[in-house]
């Protein structure tokens, strides 16, 4: 979750898909209409986002390194926490007291976990599990190193998420050991969504960001509700499905490392934390057949190698989508993308969006409203809380999920709560 000039306690943070990245080359496919416009930014109103705190969930439960905290959709009362070192654990989600948990995957004998980067970095259920048992994980492998998107199956109980009926979806190459940053996820469509990183190392050496025949450094949309030998189609709406020298799975492109995004549930709207390289971080609403300037750009800024004293040159391009809201390297390190509140228990957090700073433990608030943004504004500070991630309820409610003192520390789960 940081830039490579960091110190070693951030480039582990890197886990996140938070690391290095750049160089790109350039626009090569422009589209016929020009990309949805992110909504203008506007700093009045701020009194309408509350503060937070995190209350301490599940206490007695220990993990190792949790990256992620998922809902069941068919189940209330229970959520599952994914550890990046390749398991699943459950928890009550009816008591947040409660110390019962149970391991219900274990594939350490697959994940590669070597690297700080590198593990099992996310896991879905489909939309209609309750119908299909299908669960989906992305984790990293080696011999040869690449990213894997699979399909599981739990057993006949609904208890135990089976190793032995993976189904590999998709395999991506993956040149460096950084730069995985994914999150698997479901849209309001019913279409899986995945976001990939730019393979790493950094200043994207091989322009992946810009290249749309690579599905390093994108967001892919593709249909998984098929059976049989073909594991994926790809939808007929996606935007280069008529364009042969592209890759027709991307949804949008020009995106570094994306650790943690999420949909609205209230309007679709997909909301992602790209981490930045040397000095920006930002937050992207991702649209269908978005650029998003990596690596000619870092957030809004222009990017590129360059002898010292001199300046980048000036990235003019109508066609790459500025971010929502960025932050620079003095306010944190290595974002990390959160949640839209459409809980009942908190009115005043209603339409909120959190998000984080890893490294800082710094969590932010805006709001979209129509075509401006309310925000952001410092919603809590919890330095020495590493924040990997953020997670929804079926009943609206957000957790975040941290590393305590350090990345070897303890995992912690936590109950965002108003004020």
């Amino acid at each position: 979750m940081n830039s490579s000039s960091h110190s070693s306690i951030l480039l582990s943070s890197t886990i996140f898909g938070a690391l290095l990245s750049i160089s790109a080359v350039s626009d090569c496919h422009a589209q016929d209409e020009k990309p949805e416009a992110a909504p203008e930014r506007i700093v009045d109103n701020t009194t309408a986002i509350p503060s937070i705190s995190f209350q301490r969930a599940w206490p007695g439960v220990k993990t190792r390194r949790p990256v992620q905290i998922v809902a069941r959709p068919d189940r209330d009362d229970v959520l599952y926490i994914v550890e990046q070192l390749g398991r699943v654990r459950t928890v009550d989600g009816s008591d947040l007291a409660s110390a019962s948990s149970q391991m219900v995957l274990d594939i350490r004998d697959r994940v590669n976990a070597r690297s700080n980067e590198e593990g099992l970095l996310s896991m879905a259920f489909h939309p209609e599990f309750a119908e299909n048992n299908q669960v989906y994980c992305y984790y990293t492998a080696v011999n040869p190193r690449r990213a894997v998107l699979s399909r599981f199956s739990m057993d006949e109980q609904r208890v135990m998420i089976l190793p032995e009926t993976e189904e590999v979806i998709l395999e991506v190459p993956e040149p460096y050991w950084n730069h995985n940053g994914g999150t698997v996820l479901f849209g309001p469509d019913g279409m899986l969504y995945l976001s990939i990183g730019d393979g790493g190392a950094a200043d994207d050496p091989h322009g992946y960001g810009q290249d749309l025949t690579t599905l390093l450094a994108k967001v892919i949309r593709i249909d998984v509700s098929g059976s049989g030998k073909i594991p994926y189609t790809i939808p007929s709406d996606n935007p280069f499905v008529d364009d042969d020298s592209v890759r027709p799975e991307i949804w949008a492109y020009g995106l570094r490392n994306i650790w943690r995004m999420s949909f609205d549930r209230a309007n679709g709207d997909l909301w992602a934390g790209d981490v930045g390289q040397n000095k920006w971080e930002e937050i992207d609403l991702v649209v269908k057949g978005g650029n998003y300037g990596w690596n000619k750009r870092e957030g809004a800024h222009p990017f590129g190698r360059q002898r010292r004293g001199s300046r980048p040159k000036q990235v003019v391009d109508d066609s790459m989508i500025d971010p929502v809201v960025e932050y620079g390297h003095r306010e944190g390190l290595s974002v990390t993308g959160g949640n839209v509140y459409r809980g009942t228990e908190y009115p005043q957090l209603e339409g909120v969006y959190l998000y984080a700073d890893y490294a800082f433990g710094t969590v932010w608030g805006l709001r979209r409203d129509g075509d401006d943004i309310i925000g952001p504004v410092v919603v809590l500070k919890k330095p020495g809380s590493l924040i990997s991630s953020f997670g929804e309820a079926n009943d609206g409610t957000i957790y975040a999920v941290t590393f305590e003192e350090s990345e070897r520390g303890p995992g912690a789960i936590w109950k965002i709560v108003a004020r």
